[in-house]
Protein backbone atom coordinates (compact mmCIF):
# COMPACT_ATOMS: atom_id res chain seq x y z
CA UNK A 1 0.00 0.00 0.00
CA UNK A 2 1.31 3.41 -0.97
CA UNK A 3 1.52 6.12 1.71
CA UNK A 4 -0.28 9.25 0.57
CA UNK A 5 1.28 12.50 1.67
CA UNK A 6 -1.18 15.29 2.24
CA UNK A 7 -0.19 18.84 2.84
CA UNK A 8 -2.30 20.53 5.50
CA UNK A 9 -3.83 23.78 4.39
CA UNK A 10 -2.83 26.42 6.93
CA UNK A 11 -5.61 28.98 7.34
CA UNK A 12 -4.16 30.49 10.50
CA UNK A 13 -3.20 34.13 10.30
CA UNK A 14 0.53 34.78 10.62
CA UNK A 15 0.06 37.16 13.58
CA UNK A 16 -1.21 34.31 15.78
CA UNK A 17 1.65 32.91 17.83
CA UNK A 18 0.80 29.36 18.88
CA UNK A 19 3.83 29.18 21.15
CA UNK A 20 2.07 31.47 23.65
CA UNK A 21 -0.90 29.14 24.12
CA UNK A 22 -1.37 27.75 27.60
CA UNK A 23 -1.95 24.02 27.44
CA UNK A 24 -4.03 22.58 30.24
CA UNK A 25 -2.49 19.49 31.78
CA UNK A 26 -4.28 16.29 32.64
CA UNK A 27 -4.31 14.56 36.00
CA UNK A 28 -3.60 15.54 39.58
CA UNK A 29 -0.56 17.64 38.70
CA UNK A 30 -2.44 19.96 36.34
CA UNK A 31 -2.65 23.66 36.85
CA UNK A 32 -6.02 25.15 37.63
CA UNK A 33 -6.91 28.20 35.59
CA UNK A 34 -9.01 30.76 37.42
CA UNK A 35 -8.63 29.43 40.92
CA UNK A 36 -6.52 27.65 43.45
CA UNK A 37 -6.36 23.90 43.74
CA UNK A 38 -6.89 22.90 47.35
CA UNK A 39 -6.53 19.37 48.66
CA UNK A 40 -8.96 18.28 51.33
CA UNK A 41 -8.06 15.81 54.04
CA UNK A 42 -9.61 12.39 53.34
CA UNK A 43 -12.06 12.63 56.26
CA UNK A 44 -13.25 16.05 55.08
CA UNK A 45 -13.50 14.92 51.44
CA UNK A 46 -15.85 12.10 52.50
CA UNK A 47 -18.41 14.67 53.69
CA UNK A 48 -18.37 16.86 50.56
CA UNK A 49 -19.30 15.25 47.23
CA UNK A 50 -17.94 18.08 45.06
CA UNK A 51 -16.39 21.55 45.03
CA UNK A 52 -19.78 23.27 45.00
CA UNK A 53 -20.68 21.60 48.33
CA UNK A 54 -17.39 22.82 49.84
CA UNK A 55 -17.99 26.35 48.55
CA UNK A 56 -21.55 26.38 49.91
CA UNK A 57 -20.36 25.31 53.37
CA UNK A 58 -17.59 27.92 53.39
CA UNK A 59 -19.98 30.69 52.28
CA UNK A 60 -22.32 29.71 55.11
CA UNK A 61 -19.44 29.83 57.59
CA UNK A 62 -18.40 33.28 56.31
CA UNK A 63 -21.98 34.58 56.63
CA UNK A 64 -22.40 33.22 60.19
CA UNK A 65 -19.04 34.64 61.25
CA UNK A 66 -19.91 38.09 59.90
CA UNK A 67 -23.35 38.09 61.54
CA UNK A 68 -21.97 37.11 64.96
CA UNK A 69 -19.03 39.51 64.97
CA UNK A 70 -19.47 42.38 67.46
CA UNK A 71 -19.30 45.81 65.85
CA UNK A 72 -15.98 47.64 66.10
CA UNK A 73 -16.09 50.90 68.10
CA UNK A 74 -15.11 53.97 66.12
CA UNK A 75 -11.72 55.43 66.89
CA UNK A 76 -12.05 58.33 69.31
CA UNK A 77 -15.46 57.25 70.68
CA UNK A 78 -15.74 56.76 74.42
CA UNK A 79 -16.77 53.27 75.43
Amino acid sequence: MKKVETEAEDELRPEYDLRSLRIRGVGAGRKSFGGALIRLAPDVAEVFPDSEAVNEALRFLIRVTKENKPPHPNIGDDI
